[in-house]
């Protein structure tokens, strides 16, 4: 009975530690799901768009979509999600350009048509890259650029806006930090001992200079609606919290005209918030 007892605790500790190393040495694997193939672009929705190349820091060769709005008040800054590509956000685009909103879509390095291999670093500079390429290339004003992140996107997003002027920053299904995504999906394992990532949303976030929204649905599956009222209270003001429904994927699709109305109200707020700035200013 105890050689029994004895081989089942051993072969429980054998697929713990084997376990173990799956998620220490399939990190990156297991965090960056990119996609190279593009089959559709805002063309497809009747938008007009410029694709878009240029170059990060570190000389990586980076691709995408530039989609202008006549008389656009704000360009948004769009960092999207840990899977597939620009490709997936066209209903995004077609939203924002829909409330009047000029939009730049970039993919990080290893996704669609960009050079190199995604890096928690390498995205950082990516980021900066974008919005530098903004304001050189368009000539955006910094205080017309809202940096806009959905899932790992919002982490970039946070990280660009505690290093550069901005208009406002919007996060949307952003977790707190990746040890902290990754101790919620394996609360068995000491995921925080031998994270390779950081992604610390909630210090970059506390870093930010402007208006903050964050929004997030109690029914996310993959990042917990808790993730996002972290966030919330740990920006400053003047921020907003909006909650929708649906799922980590689907949400801003399913909650429809909330959260269109979100966004909406929101940018007058920011609007609001600029011109009280140069009332003061002059």
């Amino acid at each position: 009975m105890i050689s029994v007892v004895l081989y089942l605790m051993a072969a429980l500790a054998f697929v713990y530690v084997a376990w173990g190393l799956v998620l220490l040495f399939m990190q990156s694997k297991l965090l960056y799901r990119p996609m190279r193939e593009i089959n559709f672009t805002p063309a497809d929705l009747n938008l007009k768009f410029e694709e878009v190349t240029f170059q990060s820091a570190d000389g990586v060769r980076l691709t995408g979509w530039y989609v202008p709005v006549k008389n656009a008040h704000h360009t948004v800054l769009f960092c999207h999600g840990n899977g597939g590509n620009v490709m997936h956000v066209l209903d995004s685009l077609n939203l924002l350009s829909e409330l009047g909103l000029s939009c730049f879509i970039f993919d990080y390095r290893g996704y669609g048509k960009s050079g190199g291999r995604p890096t928690e670093a390498g995205m950082y500079l990516d980021v900066q890259a974008a919005y530098d390429w903004l304001i050189r290339e368009k000539r955006v004003r910094p205080e017309r650029i809202i940096l806009f992140g959905r899932s790992l996107g919002g982490s970039i997003a946070a990280y660009l806006a505690g290093r550069v002027q901005c208009a406002a920053l919007i996060v949307e299904s952003a977790f707190t930090s990746y040890p902290d995504i990754g101790a919620r999906f394996y609360p068995y394992l000491p995921v925080r001992l031998f994270a390779r990532f950081r992604y610390d949303t909630l210090a970059y976030i506390k870093e930010a200079g402007c208006p903050v929204m964050v929004i997030h649905s109690r029914d996310d599956e993959l990042v917990p609606f808790e993730f996002g009222t972290r966030l919330f209270e740990a920006a400053h003001e003047p921020k907003q919290f909006v909650e929708i429904f649906g799922s980590h994927n689907d949400g801003f699709l399913i909650s429809g005209d909330l959260y269109r109305e979100a966004w909406a109200k929101w940018l007058d707020s920011v609007r609001d918030c600029r011109s009280q700035t140069v009332v003061k200013a002059s």
